[in-house]
């Protein structure tokens, strides 16, 4: 008998542990959170199908609304309240969009969004009576980096073997644009960056941002360059060397970027092989680059000349001041007019063949009071220095970079790279 009530008391007690073991799943089934929802410029994509594509040749913002079911009496009326905001007609082809379509039979456009780059993006939202459109910005970290390289052939060619991108040498290019030539850079030269890389979700790259502080090892010389604003009231930055003195001057070193090499100098007494290897003047410097490269004037003027004439062939030139102007000759084609007011650095035509030429350059010629000089033996005029005032805060203000450029190593192979990252804001 006593077996027996020991029996039932067990089978009880295993009841008992299952019915607890049941209560406890459900109540981790109740407590078990729910996913988050996605969400994609601020939409729930619960509650929609989502289309991307890219806008094609020939198509327009109501040819795309119109194959999701907007009708063109919509369409118009959709415009018609964002032209404010968004104007349809300057949407572009091969520019990426997103359409969120309703999960109804009807399978109908309810927002349309359209991605001018990586970041921005506007948003066309027509699902209810109220049609409104705005401007959506992804977040953005920036992040700061540190590199250095040593150069093997050129400057392009290093970058690339560190892994970065043209953008960020054409702006080292325009940073040293007045001290350096770029074509007499030698095996050996090394350089320093300490710049910004900018990221959205932390791993989608979308661009550089500014470069801080860099220093180039020319020839054994070191030449750094800090970005500094020296008047708060314009807010406008320059780079300047460790002693406060500006690096950009009035005159850039070459009309190229840094992609040339310098195929004859100014010579009085060149003997020209077109022309039965007689002595023949060049009052030029002529720049070899490969067809359709862009010219730059390099200095800030206005155009007194611009025509296709004899051997000089598309030709432009540039008056800076009473004293000096500059031309360039042979372009393919010329991007500026007689009167045109040109800033330093803008493109004002292209490397071609026009006129007596063997090949594609640009035949550089300098004025000084009227006569045609060797620029490269002249004493040209710099920007002003820091002022005195100014000084002070400017040595403070580099003084950690200064620090931190000289603690950059250089790894033993060449073209080698070293990176240190810190996260510096998000905007």
């Amino acid at each position: 008998m006593k077996k027996i009530t020991y029996l039932l008391l067990l089978i009880s007690i295993i009841l008992s542990c299952k019915k607890e073991d049941k209560k406890e799943l459900e109540e981790i089934k109740v407590i078990e959170k729910p996913k988050p929802p996605v969400l994609l410029y601020g939409y729930n994509l619960d509650y929609y199908n989502v289309v991307n594509d890219t806008i094609r040749n020939g198509e327009s913002f109501g040819v795309i609304l119109d194959r999701y079911h907007v009708m063109y009496p919509r369409i118009n009326e959709i415009v018609t309240t964002i032209k404010d905001t968004f104007d349809v007609r300057k949407v572009r082809t091969g520019k990426p969009y997103t359409i969120l379509i309703s999960k109804d039979s009807l399978q109908k456009a309810q927002v349309f969004i359209y991605k001018h780059n990586k970041i921005n993006a506007t948003v066309i939202d027509f699902q209810d009576s109220i049609v409104s459109a705005f401007k959506f910005r992804k977040k953005v970290k920036t992040i700061e980096k540190e590199i250095a390289g040593e150069i093997n052939s050129n400057l392009s060619v290093t970058m690339d073997s560190l892994g970065l991108q043209p953008a960020l040498t054409n702006t080292v290019a325009d940073i040293y644009a007045w001290t350096l030539d770029f074509y007499r850079l030698q095996k050996g030269d090394k350089f320093k960056l300490i710049y910004e890389e900018k990221y959205i979700n932390d791993t989608t790259f979308v661009g550089y941002g500014e470069i801080k502080a860099a220093v180039f090892n020319h020839k054994g010389e070191d030449l750094y360059a800090y970005k500094f604003v020296a008047d708060s009231v314009k807010n406008i930055a320059e780079y300047y060397d460790e002693k406060g003195n500006m690096l950009r001057s009035t005159f850039l070193k070459s009309p190229i970027k840094f992609q040339y090499r310098i195929s004859s100098r100014y010579n009085l007494r060149r003997r020209i092989q077109l022309y039965g290897n007689r002595v023949r003047a060049h009052k030029g410097t002529d720049f070899a680059a490969p067809y359709g490269t862009p010219i730059m004037t390099t200095a800030s003027g206005t155009v007194v000349e611009s025509a296709r004439r004899g051997g000089n062939g598309n030709y432009v030139k540039v008056k800076h001041n009473s004293t000096y102007s500059t031309q360039y000759l042979h372009m393919k084609r010329r991007n500026v007019h007689v009167g045109d007011y040109v800033r330093q650095g803008d493109i004002i035509g292209w490397v071609g063949m026009t006129g007596n030429t063997s090949g594609p350059h640009v035949c550089y010629r300098f004025w000084k009071n009227g006569s045609q000089v060797d620029p490269f033996r002249e004493k040209l005029p710099s920007a002003k220095p820091l002022e005195d005032s100014i000084k002070p805060r400017y040595f403070k203000f580099i003084e950690p970079f200064k620090k931190q450029l000289d603690s950059i190593y250089f790894l033993k192979k060449t073209d080698s790279i070293l990176f240190k990252e810190e996260i510096l804001a998000t905007n």
